[in-house]
C-alpha cells in the first residue's frame, strides 16, 4: 500500500485551494487501510502517518478542516466506514485539545477513533447501502465487532494498550455526570469516543435514511439543553458550534445559507447564502455575519434538504477572506496566506 501524504501544511493561496483534494487524499487512502489491513506493512506506522496528515490538515485551518469534514461525510463515495473513521478521529483531535487531555490520551484517542470499527469494515459500509433492518447474523456481527477489532489490532502489532481497551469497549456505557478528571483513562476517552461515534453516525446519510442535521444530531444526544455536567457534548458543541461549518441552515428571511466559519459568538457563524426564498441559486453568494443582528439562523438543514452542488474551493476561500478581514471571526489562518 503506498500513501503520500501532505506531512506540511499549504504556504499559498493555490496550495490552500487544494485542501479539498488533500482531505480526499486522505479518506481514500484511509480506505484502503481499513479494507485490507492484513495487506499493509508496518500497519501501526501507517496509522500515525495518517494521523500525522488528519493534524497538519486541521492545524493548518480548523474551520476549513470542519468544512471540509461535513461535507465529505454527506457526499462520500469512498464507502460509510472510511468516511466516518475520519469524522471521528477528526472531532476526537479537536475534543482533545479542548479538553486538554494528555499527548499520549489524544495519540490513543484519535487512533482508536481512526480504528474503532476495523473488525466490520465491509459490514459496515453493506449496512450504510441497505435499507432492510438487520439481519440476526448481522446483528450479531454489530454486537462483537468492538472486540473483534480490538483482536485485529492485535494482530497488526498494535502495542498501546489504552488504544485495544478504548477499541474493546467503545460501545459500552459510561456515566456521564462523572467529572472526566475523576474517570480512568480507558472510561474518560470511551466516553468521549462513544458520543463522537454517535454525532458523526447521525450525520452521515444512509441509503435507509437521510442524515440528520448536526444541531438535531446533538440534540438527538443531549436533549434540547445542552448540560454543562456533560463534559463531552457540552465541550463538542462549543468547539465546533451547534451548526458547524460546512452544514446548511435556513434563515429567517427565507435563504438557505452554509456555514463558512464559526465565530467569537458562540452559535453565531459567518454563513454564505446559495439559494433565495424561491430556492433559485445564487450566482453570487452573500455573505452574513449571523452575530451582528439579521438575517439569523433560523433552522440547521440536513445536507439532503439542499439540492445543490457547491464549488468547495471557492467556499473555503470566502470563509478565508472574510476571517482575514474581520477580527471577529475565529480559527487559525496560516500567515502566510494573510493579505
Amino acid at each position: 500500500m503506498s500513501v503520500h501524504p501532505h506531512t506540511s501544511p499549504p504556504h499559498s493561496e493555490g496550495e490552500y485551494e487544494d485542501l479539498l483534494s488533500l482531505w480526499s487524499d486522505l479518506e481514500s487512502a484511509l480506505s484502503v487501510l481499513l479494507s485490507r489491513p492484513l495487506q499493509v506493512q508496518d500497519f501501526p506506522g501507517k496509522v500515525r502517518q495518517f494521523d500525522g496528515w488528519l493534524q497538519d490538515l486541521v492545524a493548518h485551518d480548523i474551520d476549513a478542516a470542519l468544512y471540509l469534514m461535513f461535507q465529505l461525510a454527506s457526499t462520500s463515495t469512498v464507502g460509510y466506514s472510511a468516511s466516518h473513521a475520519l469524522v471521528c478521529g477528526t472531532l476526537c483531535h479537536i475534543m482533545a485539545h479542548e479538553l486538554q487531555l494528555s499527548q499520549r490520551e489524544r495519540d490513543s484517542l484519535v487512533r482508536a477513533a481512526l480504528t474503532m470499527n476495523i473488525g466490520m469494515t465491509s459490514l459496515q459500509d453493506e449496512l450504510a447501502m441497505q435499507r432492510e433492518r438487520p439481519t440476526a447474523v448481522q446483528q450479531e456481527a454489530i454486537k462483537t465487532h468492538p472486540l473483534e477489532s480490538q483482536a485485529l489490532l492485535e494482530r497488526l502489532f498494535i502495542s498501546d494498550t489504552l488504544w485495544l481497551d478504548v477499541v474493546g469497549q467503545h460501545h459500552a456505557s459510561i456515566a456521564e455526570r462523572t467529572p472526566l478528571a475523576n474517570q480512568e483513562p480507558e472510561d474518560r476517552l470511551t466516553r468521549i469516543l462513544g458520543t463522537i461515534d454517535r454525532y458523526a453516525a447521525m450525520i452521515s446519510p444512509r441509503k435507509s435514511r437521510a442524515g440528520r442535521s448536526a444541531t438535531d444530531s446533538v440534540r438527538a444526544i443531549v436533549g434540547q439543553e445542552v448540560d454543562q455536567r456533560d463534559e463531552v457534548s457540552y465541550t463538542l458543541v462549543r468547539s465546533i458550534g451547534l451548526c458547524p461549518p460546512g452544514t446548511f441552515v435556513k434563515l429567517d428571511n427565507g435563504e438557505t445559507a452554509i456555514v463558512l466559519r464559526r465565530s467569537d459568538k458562540a452559535n453565531h457563524p459567518l454563513v454564505a447564502s446559495v439559494l433565495d426564498p424561491k430556492g433559485s441559486h445564487h450566482a453570487q453568494p452573500s455573505l452574513y455575519q449571523t452575530a451582528s443582528g439579521k438575517p439569523r439562523i433560523q433552522s440547521a438543514l440536513a445536507r439532503s434538504a439542499v439540492g445543490l452542488e457547491l464549488n468547495h474551493r471557492t467556499m473555503v476561500r470566502l470563509g478565508l477572506y472574510a476571517a482575514q478581514h474581520s477580527s471577529g471571526l475565529r480559527g487559525l489562518v496560516a500567515p502566510s496566506l494573510v493579505v
